[in-house]
């Protein structure tokens, strides 16, 4: 009998769970089951991806007001006031005199339209300049801590060169 109390005590216990299931979902009448939950896609409601084109920030009102072109790059060299610090980067060219860069990390890279350079300063980092004169490209490496001769000064021809990139590695 004692066998017989405890099976019948189980069924009860799984048919009472059972029923409280089924209540719960809402039956077989409606209500909020996962038989009539509306299914809609939620990926055209939720926010973008944030894509990084590395393009650099204001770079249109620093183009408008002081005639650079700063295109994209790592976040690394930094368009900065010149204030003679020895930390930057200076970049001396006959349409804009002198712009100058700070460089953090160990490896920066921009990308950069300034035209008519013919002398770069380095800082204490490995830097090289790409420059072009109409569609030849040259790469000058620029000395540490000191000034080194690029563009028309550096050309046996004395022709304008463009600034196209700078990279940098410590």
């Amino acid at each position: 009998m004692k066998a017989r109390s405890t099976i019948l005590r189980i069924v009860g216990a799984a048919l009472g769970t059972g029923a409280l299931t089924w209540v719960a979902m809402g039956g077989v009448t409606g209500g909020t089951g996962p038989e009539n939950l509306a299914t809609q896609s939620i990926a055209d409601e939720g926010p973008g991806y944030a894509v990084e084109d590395f393009s650099y920030p204001n770079a249109d009102k620093i183009l408008a007001e002081q005639k650079i072109k700063l295109k994209s790059g790592n976040g690394r060299i930094l368009l900065a006031e010149c204030t003679g610090a020895p930390e930057l980067m200076e970049v001396f060219s006959h349409q804009n005199e002198k712009v100058c860069f700070r460089v953090t990390g160990d490896k920066g890279y921009l990308s950069l339209e300034i035209p008519a350079v013919f002398g770069v300063k380095g800082n204490n980092y490995a830097a090289q300049v790409e420059m072009s004169a109409g569609t030849e490209q040259k790469t000058f490496n620029v000395d540490r801590n000191a000034w080194t001769a690029v563009g028309e000064t550096a050309d046996g021809q004395g022709r304008d060169f463009m600034l196209l990139e700078i990279r940098t590695s410590k």
